[in-house]
């Protein structure tokens, strides 16, 4: 960390800056913002800056620069066009241990501006460290988009509530719980709407009816890329007490669980360790009785082969309330990534899922409806009985030489993707890296034709097309295994 982000009061504290142009003027209009008391050390000032002074909002000393002039001040900005100028302001600044910024100049300074997102009494700055202020500025602009204006409101009548709040509830938990709610809830929408007096009703309401049970999250994770997680997803999982999750959520999903939430793998693994799923169901149940915020964070879309529409019964069955944020499930996600689409007006009009492990009871499939042609063939969980299903496919219709592809660590920086065909579909899935989708149809044969985006973005002639590819997640450092 090159400089350590502050923000300093500078209401009705002196500040001196040096220089009377249009460079000074831009951060003279912001320290008036912050309410300090201006001091301009300038032989002129532009127009816009005299106006300042005539209407007594900066003080001007019309006079050259002296090494008096910065010892009563908080602290001191040199903009002006002379260059040793600046400098020995920044010498006399340093030589007083006074904080300093000779603008444009970042070797000569003590303290730099950052880019600000200003939603009063919310501030954002950015900072690129005076390395690329340029970068700083267009995500300052990204985050202006995603932001809001209403956050000043809520966070001005939150703050007017905060008293209140803590006499009632007397847990920090319990406090947060119902900021979040709250945040996140109606009355942020009638902020929202300028609805003030409606919010702070809703306040009062929500204060008194404050439900101290437990909640469920049932949240899809997606298919592995953080990029993909949904905004409604890293919502609740920063807002989790405990994180339950399962053997195909990635590290870099699990990385934005907030610091201080517990995290309990319930996974299971084919041919390997698992947690059954009554235990998973019970301890739900315990953790939401306990009153805490429960997150059951599920690879990919958790009604998508994940069991979540059975763990919603048992949590209604017990009356905890729960709520569902989808996710992309790995079938859009992997193929995506993979250049193979799912559907294709020239290669398949519909496109199936199907899970390869079913339970032991369950009845047979009809592959005679799988096996039809133009169509695309997902199946989840499929690699340990992908010869069976390669046999059935064929025996009901399929010709052997149908393509076929398995996607193993899909949308994952490891993503590979093996191209075959039904014949040689069992060896595709023996050698391939797990967990692993398989693929089955006409629109495989696209893959080499549109995995320039995934599995060729690396090898991008142009570095910037590469960075920018890159920085949307396009780039996934795929490597295509000969079949």
């Amino acid at each position: 960390m090159n400089y350590f982000p502050i923000f300093a009061n500078l209401a009705g504290r002196p500040v001196l800056v040096v220089g009377g142009g249009s460079v000074a003027a831009r951060k003279i209009s912001l320290l008036l913002d912050a309410g300090a008391q201006v001091r301009v050390v300038a032989n002129q000032l532009n127009a816009e800056l005299s106006a300042l002074a005539t209407e007594n909002k900066i003080l001007w000393l019309a006079e050259e620069f002296r090494a008096e002039h910065i010892r009563t001040v908080f602290l001191i900005i040199a903009a002006s066009s002379d260059q040793a100028l600046n400098r020995r302001v920044f010498q006399l600044a340093e030589s007083c241990q006074k904080p300093v910024n000779v603008v444009d100049d970042r070797d000569y300074c003590s303290f730099i501006f950052p880019s600000i997102i200003n939603r009063n009494p919310i501030q954002i700055a950015v900072s690129s460290s005076g390395s690329a202020p340029v970068l700083a500025r267009l995500l300052r602009e990204k985050l202006e988009a995603l932001l809001p204006h209403s956050l000043g409101d809520m966070a001005e009548i939150s703050g007017r509530w905060r008293d209140a709040v803590k006499g009632k509830l007397k847990s920090v938990t319990e406090r947060r719980r119902f900021w979040e709610k709250q945040f996140n809830g109606r009355f942020a929408a009638l902020v929202k709407n300028q609805q003030t007096a409606q919010a702070e009703q809703e306040l009062a309401k929500q204060l008194e009816q404050n439900y101290q049970g437990g909640f469920v999250s049932l949240v899809g994770a997606g298919p592995g890329d953080a990029g993909l997680l949904t905004l409604k997803g890293l919502q609740e999982i920063q807002q989790a007490d405990v994180v339950l999750y399962d053997a195909l959520v990635s590290d870099s999903i699990l990385s934005l669980v907030r610091r201080d939430a517990e995290r309990i793998f319930v996974g299971k693994r084919a041919r390997g360790g698992r947690t059954p799923q009554e235990d998973t169901n019970a301890l739900m149940v315990r953790l939401a009785r306990e009153g805490k915020r429960v997150v059951r964070l599920k690879g990919g879309d958790s009604f998508v082969f994940g069991r979540g529409g059975e763990e919603l019964e048992v949590l209604a069955r017990h009356h905890i309330p729960f709520s569902v944020v989808p996710g992309i499930t790995a079938a859009i996600g992997a193929t995506a990534y993979a250049g193979i689409p799912l559907t294709h007006r020239d290669y398949a009009q519909s496109a199936v899922f199907v899970t390869g492990h079913r339970k032991a009871d369950a009845p047979d499939i009809e592959w005679q409806t799988l096996a039809r042609s133009r169509q695309t063939l997902v199946i989840y969980m499929g690699t340990l009985k992908a010869a069976l299903i390669a046999e059935r496919l064929q025996q009901y219709g399929r010709p052997p030489d149908t393509p076929a592809a398995v996607i193993s660590h899909g949308t994952q920086s490891t993503q590979s993707t093996a191209i075959g065909t039904l014949a040689n579909l069992a060896r595709l899935a023996e050698n391939a890296p797990k967990p692993a989708l398989i693929v089955v149809g006409e629109v495989v044969e696209l893959h080499e034709k549109l995995a320039w985006f995934g599995e060729n973005a690396k090898k991008a002639s142009n570095p910037a097309e590469h960075a920018y590819f890159a920085l949307d997640g396009l780039g996934t450092g795929q490597e295509q295994q000969a079949a």
